[in-house]
């Protein structure tokens, strides 16, 4: 595998893109090609095995592109397909998890929150994860139906963002927490409302860079990182709408970008 292959990076929307600003601010000379699935979003509100199919459908396309490595820039895929994908495919393949250590140790009250979806808080790789936490901290959480909706359209209604957060984290706040998991990457992007709701002296907490850096380190482990010194290319895809995702995901990288749409694993404009 050359250190000059791109690396790919998934979710089921928008979400992602705190990732990928992430990994792009830590190696601005790799390739990277992001796949919003719109078209099966969102995630987080769907059957295990359905997520899990999907996952591996998506890797059909990757497979096309001759990907080094893999991020799987969403919480629920990661709980429904990593270790699957992992014991199938020789590339480094990075998930995401719920920030509860590094919260853990943040917090000063003792109470830590993690905002997710159902999905992500229903599956067995969460639970484990918080079972090694449940003797240290209390830990509040909160599945958020209707919040990724929100983030995903193309004008969202900041007073409903609003509404929703408000009520997410009204049981985190009054039972005295500081320390706030955001535990899906569409969080990230409206982390400045969240802010604002919870208040300055809330620590909150999402895994973008600590995900970029184990990215990293797993392409060093495997001399795969690449030594260009120049600007890696930058890649849209989207399963859905191309127009509709093209204002999106600008709105939310900071720039207009172009987005290709895959079908079957071939590409059209």
């Amino acid at each position: 595998m050359p250190s000059e292959a791109p690396i790919g990076v998934i979710d089921s929307g928008a979400g992602g893109l705190s990732v990928l600003k992430k990994i792009r601010e830590l190696m601005p000379n790799e390739e990277l090609i992001y796949v919003a699935d719109s078209w099966f979003a969102p995630y987080g509100e769907k059957p295990t095995e359905d997520i899990r199919r999907r996952c591996f459908e998506n890797m059909g396309f990757f497979d096309l592109q001759h990907i080094k490595a893999l991020v799987l820039a969403c919480n629920t895929a990661t709980a429904a397909a990593v270790k699957e994908l992992r014991a199938l495919y020789r590339i480094p393949i990075i998930g995401m998890e719920p920030a509860i250590k590094p919260a853990s140790e943040l917090t000063r009250t003792g109470v830590i929150g993690v905002m997710a979806t159902a999905g992500t808080l229903d599956s067995d790789k969460y639970l484990d994860l918080q079972s090694m936490y449940t003797d240290k901290v209390e830990i509040i959480t909160r599945a958020c139906p209707g919040l990724v909706d929100e983030i995903e359209k193309i004008e969202p209604d900041e007073g409903e963002i609003i509404k929703l957060v408000t009520e997410y984290t009204e049981e985190f706040l009054d039972r005295g927490g500081d320390t706030l998991v955001l535990g899906c990457t569409h969080y990230a992007l409206i982390s400045d409302i969240i802010r604002d709701i919870v208040g300055s002296n809330v620590v909150l907490v999402d895994t973008g860079m600590a995900v970029a850096k184990e990215l990293r380190r797993r392409l060093l482990e495997n001399d795969l990182l690449s030594d260009s010194l120049k600007t890696g290319r930058l890649s849209f895809f989207t399963s859905g709408n191309v127009q509709e995702q093209k204002a999106l995901l600008s709105r939310y990288w900071g720039e207009e970008i172009e987005v290709l749409r895959y079908l079957n694993f071939i590409l059209t404009i």
